[in-house]
């Protein structure tokens, strides 16, 4: 009987390994099929490497954008606005657009000055109002964000610039006892006597000894503010008390350290005469193409396509020397009873509010003065389109035209 049972139990388990098989899909272990199964995976697998490109490609372009944000960020402390952001250029714009007749008169001073930065700002980046209004909200933020970290990234680059630059500068003209390290600034500021002839303000007298022990100590009366202008700015390095405008940013090295910063550090050892822009005009050729067909480093100017020295710059390069000659080491807003930014709005303003016609003559020939020390007297780019139609050989073109028309006409 346990035989019997034996054999059906094996007679089941057969059944069930049949049934188990029948259940698994059936397998072509053939030539052909191997080579259809190799297909498939290879589809899959392009398939796949293509989504792979998009997204890289996606990805690259995205971040293609974002450094260009980034270059073209660098521009933005340098000729729009130091210290306020961009983002507060933006709201005073929009502001604007939302007064009415009777609030206009009660702009400010400062809120006029965030509009002419907002307007700087679009000359500067002609492409950022467009964008700025066509972006979603997060694209808009990140742009910000790039165009931030461009602008403080190329503040930074001139501060270590110039403070190497400075001190060689000025250990040149003034052959101080003990020359200024380039790479410590501990020893310059007013404990240094030709970084605090250059500091001091004014209307005082460096070299009046009371005057140095005063400054030094912060006694009263001594104080140096954002309220008095450095002997740097002056042509001379001095300053007429009977008429502080004569010769004010006019400083040898204020125009050393501009030069340096937009056109390159090369340039900034020609600064005597009004010269003729040639290192300027062969740097621009240079950065086109070198000869072997390899792109050439551009200037900062050439870069933005500045022609033209502007307030907002000279107000910028005065901050960064005065600080290049103190004795901070890192850059901060607040010097003890220096206030950079305050110092920054009154050269602004002293260009763009002048009071008075005379005055803005003066500044503009003061501007004059500064694009021809520093782009050179060439201004072909700057012709307008009328002021090359009035020109002769253009004019007789005009005129020979006409008349050969009125021949045609009276044949």
């Amino acid at each position: 009987m346990s035989h019997v049972e034996h054999q059906d139990g094996e007679a089941s388990a057969a059944e069930a390994h049949l049934e188990g098989q029948h259940d698994e899909p059936i397998r072509d272990s053939t030539p052909v099929a191997a080579a259809s199964l190799q297909a498939r995976q290879r589809r899959k697998i392009a398939q796949l490497e293509e989504k792979l490109e998009v997204l890289e490609a996606g990805r690259a372009s995205k971040e293609r954008q974002m450094n260009k944000y980034m270059a073209q960020g660098r521009a933005i402390r340098r000729v729009v606005a130091l210290f306020d952001n961009v983002e507060d250029l933006v709201t005073e714009n929009d502001r604007r657009y939302e007064l009415t007749g009777d609030e206009d008169t009660n702009i400010n001073v400062d809120q006029d000055r965030l509009q002419v930065g907002y307007v700087t700002l679009t000359l500067t980046l002609p492409w950022f109002h467009k964008k700025a209004v066509e972006m979603d909200y997060d694209e808009y933020l990140h742009m910000m964000k790039m165009l931030r970290q461009g602008a403080d990234g190329a503040r930074g680059d001139d501060t270590s610039k110039l403070k190497a630059l400075v001190s060689e500068w000025v250990n040149r003209e003034f052959k101080p006892d003990r020359l200024i390290d380039a790479d410590d600034k501990h020893l310059r500021g007013f404990t240094n006597d030709a970084c605090g002839r250059l500091l001091c303000p004014a209307e005082m007298d460096w070299n009046d000894p009371v005057t140095r022990a005063g400054i030094r100590d912060r006694t009263e009366g001594y104080v140096v503010t954002d309220l008095s202008f450095p002997a740097f700015l002056y042509d001379k390095y001095t300053a007429n008390p009977d008429d502080l405008e004569e010769g004010l940013f006019k400083g040898k090295i204020l125009l050393q350290a501009y030069k340096a910063v937009f056109t390159s550090p090369s340039s900034a050892k020609d600064i005597e005469g009004d010269g003729d822009g040639s290192d300027i005009i062969r740097n621009n050729r240079l950065a086109k193409k070198s000869a072997a067909g390899v792109k050439v480093k551009k200037h900062v100017a050439e870069i933005i396509k500045m022609r033209k020295v502007t307030p907002r710059s000279i107000a910028y390069i005065a901050c960064q020397v005065r600080f290049a000659l103190s004795s901070v080491t890192s850059w901060r807003s607040i010097d003890g009873d220096f206030d950079y930014i305050q110092f920054w709005r009154a050269i602004v303003d002293f260009f763009e509010r002048p009071p008075g016609r005379e005055a803005r003559q003066r500044v503009e020939r003061l501007l004059e003065w500064w694009t021809r020390k520093v782009f050179g007297r060439s201004q072909r780019k700057a012709l307008s389109t009328t002021a090359k139609a009035n020109m002769s050989i253009n004019a007789l073109a005009r005129q020979r035209a006409r008349r050969a028309d009125l021949m045609f006409d009276s044949d």
